[in-house]
């Protein structure tokens, strides 16, 4: 750009010399230029030096602009809570007056709401494709169909991500399970990494461009481990999630009967009530397995799978289970901020299993 200049103040220069008819006139032009240049040659790179910075990189296509964060504050905190029949089946038909809620052990006013299986869908599904995951893609291409379930509302839609490194979204919000069905069928193997930390946090910002009266779901189909997320630790994670009311369900690949046996006997009679120590539980559960840890927070299930069958059948069951899930809200009665820790439980033991949040963040309003 310099030298551009350089050339076109030449130019000007020797025209200035020929329409002065006078030798003093060239002395006191060619004077002026030999000053005048070396100013000109030096404006550009002034210039650049004040240019903006480049722009940030982009979200991913299709989350449009940022979500607004949603903060529990005095507000409600929304506990999706499903309680299952020891046999098996929904146990239907409790009132408000049935459920008691905790907030570290301190019993709260909640209300029941009603109706909630008219309640459209938002849904995201994260599928691995780093790794080991493209020994699985047999099985996830089978999904398509099955979303049906998810979006039998004609005002649900779901959208697909992939993930290895780093998200991609794969399909944009759609109401077709066609189109979903296209994209589950073109899956292609990535790299080595299995960022499921940095997923779930870019699945939560698409959710929540989403109605705020959509029940807000993430199916996450993955290992049980993260691998080479970047811009998400796990303290994050976990805010973010208590501070959402997105529902995770998570299907694994590798099969962990024992901690999942654990999980349907667990009635969170042996959960701390102390907020430091749950956090740093938290944290190192999501070391050891974090599609099963952030399953928790949300109030969602965590299973595995080995063959095609046993896949079909978790994806229907989690169905199923989101869309008969009673949906109890309170006010906390202590404010305190940080990670407070959540107890359901029904006022009568009918030997039913009852899988509600564990945790929610609890953040001042600024």
């Amino acid at each position: 750009m310099g030298e551009l200049r350089a050339s076109a103040a030449g130019t000007c220069s020797e025209s200035l010399i020929q329409s002065s008819g006078s030798h003093t006139g060239s002395i006191v032009v060619r004077s002026l230029i030999r000053v005048l240049l070396p100013l000109l040659a030096f404006f550009p790179f002034a210039s650049a030096q004040q240019l903006p910075p480049p722009e940030p990189p982009r979200p991913i296509p299709g989350t449009g602009e940022p979500a607004a964060t949603l903060r529990v504050t005095t507000n409600e905190v929304l506990v999706p809570t499903l309680v299952e029949k020891k046999g098996g089946g929904i146990l239907y038909g409790l009132k408000q007056s049935d459920f008691v809620l905790e907030d570290n052990g301190v019993p709260q006013k909640i209300r029941v709401q009603e109706e909630m299986d008219t309640t459209p869908v938002a849904l995201v599904v994260a599928v691995e494709l780093g790794g080991v995951s493209a020994l699985e893609f047999g099985k996830v291409a089978k999904l398509g169909p099955l979303l049906d379930l998810f979006l039998s509302d004609q005002r649900s839609q779901a959208a697909l991500m992939g993930f290895d490194s780093k998200p991609h979204l794969l399909c944009d919000y759609t109401h077709s399970s066609e189109d979903m069905n296209d994209a589950l069928q073109g899956l292609r193997p990535g790299d080595g990494g299995a960022a499921i930390l940095d997923t779930i946090s870019s699945a939560v910002d698409l959710l929540e461009t989403q109605p705020k009266e959509f029940r807000r779901v993430l199916l996450l189909i993955s290992e049980e481990r993260d691998h080479g997320s970047k811009h998400t630790k796990p303290v994050q994670l976990i805010q973010k999630i208590g501070r959402s009311n997105v529902l995770v369900l998570s299907v694994s690949f590798s099969p962990s009967r024992a901690e999942f046996l654990h999980d349907v006997k667990d009635s969170g009679d042996n959960r701390t009530m102390n907020m430091v120590s749950t956090l740093v539980m938290a944290v190192k559960a999501f070391k050891k397995n974090v599609a099963k840890e952030i399953a928790d927070e949300s109030g969602g299930e965590y299973t595995t799978f080995t063959g095609d069958k046993r896949f079909e059948q978790r994806v229907v069951d989690a169905a199923s289970h989101v869309r008969n899930r009673y949906l109890i809200t309170f006010s906390p009665s202590d404010p305190s901020p940080g990670l407070h820790t959540i107890r359901v439980r029904t006022t009568q033991d009918y030997g039913a299993r009852i899988v509600a949040r564990a945790n929610y963040w609890f953040q001042q309003e600024q």
